[in-house]
């Protein structure tokens, strides 16, 4: 009955044009697979409140509401946080005494019945969203941590390395760092950052791009927990002296994701940091991105040029790499051979070419960038210029009749150009390669459930003169953050960008020389029409989606 159940619903969104098409098979087969069949809200391109609704509406059940969760008894002591983590249902007793499960797949029959036998047959089925069974789940096992680390005694310091090996591989330590990556998941960390002090371990999750404390890993020996880290990521757990790298493919809960590890010795232990690579083929589309207008019609414009240099610049953390899928999902069609050489490959597309370096062996970008141009591409993408040498070779690739698209770590798009010079590149070879820069910041969006409209005041220009460089004025509305249970009280949920796209002109391509200044390229580039970073983020401030302290958090005034 349930699966009959689950085909009508998944034809019946079909229909609707409310599911995206999904490439092969659900349940895929190999090392590491996945054997559960899709979600349907893991599939559908309709918003989480959206789907509940549809849900609700097609099953003839009640909503339930983040709001109605949060307010009544949690019964989540009674179930395992995994098992209500995979199956995406939260169990709450409500005001009138009622038993409630809140449930994302009304289908799910087996989940059903397990919380009857648990909680007795009395139950009232009522939908809510996947993203709200997550936020309130993550509330109440977030509570339950942090009793349990007021009263986990102080285990025994432990510097055998036989008796570590042992101690992270047993289940306490292998549960709590499942966990925690688990939560970061749920949470959209995009880092984990586990750090040894005087007072034990401190762990934060850097969430839409600023660092937040969680609750630190209760019961367990701090060196365990990092000795975990680096069984999962194949590394050396008898060293202790150097830093060390490594990478991992591994499953957190429904989701499979690739993490990358770094460790480092500290005063008082190793620090290890876990950055999150999810794999995400849904947020490889322009339109997400956030380029504005005109932007994104240059940007077609420049993709469209047969060969050429594009590059992509900011710092570490800006969304560079996402840019550069996203282009190459752009450009990923049968006639085009795309190949690119990455560190680490974050985003799997299907029908491109995707290397990954391994300076080890000697399998450098400057290496593969050689034998890319004998394997016959269109395109070519490089994960970052970071030498002379790979300069040259890019450069080179670009004058062969390749689209060549990389990445450098610079303020400005203009500010590109010299610094590509300063790598040893001939000023006479950029005029004739390069023929757009990408520079973008991330800054974060206002939770849509709780911003709130405010009207500037005249002593708001006074106290803060920010805003009248900005462009403010008195009588303004702009949108300000304000703090509900969806965005964890931060007035802010998810990400997106804010851009500055150099086109090259031929009087731009004129200023180019061996002592160029970026300066009066900015200069130019701005009298011919370009949207700096700034103009961009106040843009997307006025429509309502970030706030001025978001924008000026990231950017500055020039």
């Amino acid at each position: 009955m349930a699966n009959d159940l689950s085909a009508r619903f998944v034809d019946y969104l079909r229909q609707n044009n409310q599911l995206m098409p999904v490439d092969g098979p659900a349940d895929r087969t190999g090392p590491g697979a996945d054997h559960r069949q899709l979600k349907l809200w893991e599939v559908t391109s309709l918003s989480p409140a959206d789907f509940a609704e549809t849900t609700a509406r097609f099953f003839a059940l009640d909503r339930i509401t983040l709001q109605e969760m949060t307010a009544a008894e949690t019964l989540v002591g009674s179930f395992s946080p995994r098992f209500l983590r995979d199956t995406m249902v939260y169990p709450c007793r409500a005001a009138d005494g009622t038993t409630t499960l809140a449930v994302a797949d009304p289908t799910d029959q087996a989940t059903q019945r397990a919380a009857q036998i648990v909680l007795g047959a009395s139950i009232t089925m009522k939908v809510a969203s996947s993203e709200d069974i997550a936020i309130v789940l993550d509330k109440s096992f977030s509570a339950e941590e942090a009793q349990a680390a007021e009263t986990a005694t102080a285990l025994p310091r432990e510097d055998d390395i036989e008796s570590l090996r042992d101690l992270a591989s047993g289940a306490p330590v292998v549960r709590a760092v499942n966990d925690l990556i688990e939560k970061a998941v749920e949470l959209r960390a995009s880092d984990i950052h586990i750090e040894p002090f005087a007072g034990g371990l401190t762990v934060r999750l850097r969430i839409d791009g600023l660092l937040r404390p969680v609750v630190a890993l209760s019961g367990v020996l701090p060196q365990a927990v990092v000795s975990r880290i680096k069984i999962i990521a194949n590394l050396n757990i008898a060293e202790r002296r150097l830093p060390q790298d490594g990478a991992a493919r591994l499953r957190a809960g429904r989701t499979e994701i690739d993490i990358r590890v770094a460790i480092m010795p500290t005063q008082h232990g190793e620090s290890a940091v876990i950055r999150i690579l999810p794999k995400d083929r849904g947020l490889l589309v322009v339109e997400k991105l956030g380029f504005s207008e005109p932007d994104e019609g240059k940007l077609r414009r420049v993709l469209k040029l047969p060969h050429g240099m594009i590059v992509i610049t900011g710092p570490t953390g800006s969304g560079k790499t996402t840019t550069l899928a996203t282009i190459l999902s752009i450009l990923n069609e049968p006639s085009r051979k795309i190949l690119t050489i990455e560190d680490p490959v974050e985003y799997e597309i299907p029908g491109v070419n995707q290397s990954q370096i391994k300076p080890a062996i000697g399998l450098t970008f400057a290496a593969a960038l050689r034998s890319f141009v004998r394997q016959d591409p269109d395109v070519i993408m490089v994960g970052e210029i970071r030498d002379s040498e790979t300069a040259h070779v890019a450069v080179h690739a670009a004058l062969t009749g390749h689209l060549v698209l990389t990445t450098l770590h610079t303020e400005t798009a203009a500010a590109a150009v010299p610094r590509l010079l300063d790598l040893g590149v001939e000023g006479y070879l950029l005029r004739s390669v390069l023929r757009g820069v990408i520079a973008q910041r991330l800054v974060r969006q206002l939770c849509e459930r709780c911003k709130t409209a405010r009207q500037l005041a005249a002593a708001d220009i006074t106290e803060d003169p920010r805003l009248a460089a900005l462009g403010f004025r008195a009588g303004e509305t702009i949108q300000e953050p304000c703090g509900c249970e969806r965005c964890s009280g931060t007035g802010y949920r998810g990400r997106l960008g804010i851009f500055e796209l150099l086109e090259l002109s031929h009087e731009l391509r004129e200023l180019i020389g061996e002592r160029t200044d970026g300066l009066k390229i900015d200069a130019m580039a701005i009298r011919e029409g370009m949207t700096t970073m700034l103009d961009d983020g106040i843009a997307k401030c006025r429509a309502g989606s970030t706030s001025p302290a978001e924008i000026l958090r990231v950017a500055t005034v020039r």
